[in-house]
């Protein structure tokens, strides 16, 4: 039987299902029996039942008839009809148990999903399949559409009424943020959406909806959310000042609240938010052009756990008694003042020390407490100079950024006690500031306490900087991230240093085609001093594959992203991408015939004897250098005039 195709089989057993018959002329056909049926010993397909009906329309005796079949033989006097042939037998056939004597016959009983049950009638019921969705409890319905995101919320939430109302259940709307979809919501859903959720809303995020403009929808929002937490309205240009005061007055637990660019903003809304948010923790307030430093004040003094003040580009910084709040308050860890152009070294001296401080007459310094500033920014602050921001020197141990971009008119003395005496620093940004010379970096940066916490500098536009400089904060600040040098005098060997740094301090991977990550981003365009082959330095780095005699090859884990002279950074580009997929092999070849061409060039432009030969060979390494960037595939169409590029 193994051997016959199972087709075959299956044709047989139904031939003897159809012959089978009550009659004794079954013996004179030599036909086999129902008791010796082709299936051995483990179970006797005896008869066919059909719920109680026999193919023929007439009825069946039940299985408890006794002698029915018995013996495997037929009841003399019954019909010699045989069963008819049908299609779909296996549909249609249900197993019977028949007990033979005191033999029982063996049968296959049905699967439990198809097996039919009685009701109390007698009446045969089939058993449905468990509905696991109706049966399954509330909470575990909103946790699955909890992973669904607000987008697609609202598409499911057309799917029925019993989907609508999960969607829209308030606890999957605890967070609102319109961010991704801002651009694409029509101002009657966005309301509809915080209408449903809105007393479940505690982190709001509308930034951008400029399309909250009309009274009634603005209201609609006010009304709705009176559990914020956190609220984003930045960008919303048409919120109303009296919807936004009425806002502020709902929603006491506000701790997080950024109102940058709202011209609804005024020195008014700043004296609500200090009577109606005493949880305030962090407020933002960038270019709001109707109010100026006042409404600071009014809140740094009445918001007693206000730790978080963002207020670019506002004016009245030159007050003060603005000043005097924010030394007498001393709870602001973090304070923006970028663009402020009116903030005088006085104001700053008096946020760090007071009016009329004691000073002692040993190290001629303020006694004043130490200021719990972690992070400040002064950029564009155009009036500051050296008297101003030295005062931060010896009264912010804390600090952990410092952005100083813009101010021009400082110089070394002005950095050096703040270097001394912040162990913490892991942020400076000195950007635009041409005063300052190599001695701030070689002698005070490098040799500082935090030196070896030192992960983001910014010293572009610096010009006086050079490689004497730049070379001992490279061997010295070993967890840099990210340096922006462009348009300074630094050189090849600042770029050679970096790669050392990096392939000290980054492990190896024994790991075959492994993929690195960028440990240190460079930005060194429009320097002077940077050649090709100091680019070519910190490639050659990037793909290197050590193998050591007797040792495994080991490979980089870390590597070096560049940003240079626009004409190479095709190339760059193109090798920094297959380092990272881990095709070093691909990443050399580039680096190589890129090599080629770059001294193909060089030779090419030289004069005297054999000129013409240099040429064509520049010629030459240019089109495999060209071919090798696409990737290897078809070679691209070029004109006379790009292989004269270097004529």
């Amino acid at each position: 039987m193994e051997g016959q195709p199972k087709g075959k089989r299956r044709q047989r057993l139904l031939n003897r299902i159809q012959r089978i018959s009550s009659s004794p002329s079954l013996a004179q056909l030599g036909r086999p029996r129902a008791s010796s049926a082709p299936y051995g010993t483990r179970g006797t397909l005896s008869c066919v039942s059909l719920a109680g009906t026999s193919p023929f329309g007439q009825h069946t005796p039940s299985s408890s008839s006794s002698g029915y079949f018995s013996n495997g033989q037929s009841i003399p006097g019954s019909p010699t009809v045989e069963f008819p042939a049908f299609d779909g037998i296996e549909t249609r056939l249900a197993i019977r148990k028949v007990n033979n004597g005191s033999t029982p016959c063996l049968t296959s009983a049905l699967p439990t999903e198809f097996a039919a049950t009685r009701s109390q009638s007698g009446t045969a019921v089939r058993k449905l399949p468990y509905d696991f969705w109706a049966n399954m409890p509330d909470e575990i319905r909103v946790h699955i559409f909890s992973y669904l995101r607000p987008k697609e919320l609202v598409r499911v939430s057309r799917v029925n009424k019993e989907f609508h109302g999960y969607c829209f259940d308030g606890q999957l709307w605890t967070r609102f943020d319109a961010t991704d979809f801002y651009q694409n919501i029509p101002a009657e859903s966005l309301a509809k959406i915080i209408v449903a959720a809105g007393p479940f809303v505690k982190d709001l995020n509308l930034r951008g909806c400029v399309q909250v403009e009309h009274c009634k929808r603005a209201e609609v929002v006010v009304t709705a959310c009176k559990n914020l937490i956190n609220a984003t309205l930045e960008g919303c240009r048409n919120f109303q000042k009296s919807t936004l005061h009425n806002l502020i007055k709902a929603n006491e637990k506000l701790a997080n609240l950024n109102l940058t660019g709202l011209p609804a903003v005024t020195n008014s809304t700043c004296r609500i938010i200090s009577q109606h948010c005493p949880q305030l923790a962090t407020f933002n307030v960038s270019w709001c052009k109707h109010m100026d430093a006042r409404g600071i004040k009014i809140v740094v003094l009445n918001c007693p756990k206000l730790r978080d003040v963002r207020a670019g580009e506002i004016k009245g910084f030159d007050n003060i008694e603005v000043a005097q709040a924010i030394f007498d308050t001393n709870r602001l860890e973090r304070l923006v003042l970028n663009g402020c152009v009116e903030l005088t070294d006085d104001a700053l001296r008096t946020m760090v020390h007071g009016t009329k401080p004691e000073i002692d007459i040993l190290t001629d310094r303020p006694v004043v407490p130490a200021r719990k500033l972690r992070h400040l920014d002064l950029s564009r602050c155009r009036h500051l100079t050296d008297r101003g921001v030295a005062a931060l020197g010896y009264l912010v141990p804390e600090l952990e950024g410092l952005q100083l971009s813009g101010c021009t008119a400082l110089t070394d003395s002005a950095l050096e006690p703040i270097l001394a005496t912040t162990p913490y620093l892991t942020h400076l940004e000195l950007e635009d500031l041409s005063e300052l010379t190599n001695s701030i970096l070689s002698e005070h940066l490098a040799k500082a306490p935090c030196a070896a916490k030192l992960e983001h500098l910014s010293v572009s536009y610096c010009e006086s900087l050079s490689d004497a400089g730049m070379l001992p904060v490279f061997k010295k600040c070993v967890s840099l991230r990210s340096v922006d040098m462009d348009n300074t005098r630094i050189g090849d060997l600042v770029l050679a240093e970096a790669a050392a740094m990096v392939r000290t301090r980054a492990a190896r991977s024994s790991v075959r085609g492994s993929r690195p990550c960028i440990g240190l981003h460079l930005v060194v365009y429009d320097c002077q001093m940077v050649t090709w082959t100091g680019i070519r330095e910190i490639l050659s780095w990037n793909a290197e594959i050590r193998n050591p005699s007797g040792t495994a090859p080991t490979y980089p884990t870390e590597i070096i992203g560049l940003k240079c002279f626009y004409g190479w950074q095709q190339t760059v580009d193109q090798h920094t991408q297959r380092v990272l997929r881990g095709d070093y092999s691909a990443a050399g070849r580039l680096e190589r015939k890129w090599a080629d061409y770059m001294q193909a060039v060089e030779e090419a432009g030289a004069t005297g004897a054999g000129i013409r030969r240099r040429r064509r060979r520049a010629r030459e390494a240019q089109l495999l250098h060209a071919d090798e960037e696409e990737g290897g595939g078809r070679r691209r169409a070029r004109t006379v005039a790009s292989s004269c590029a270097i004529m």
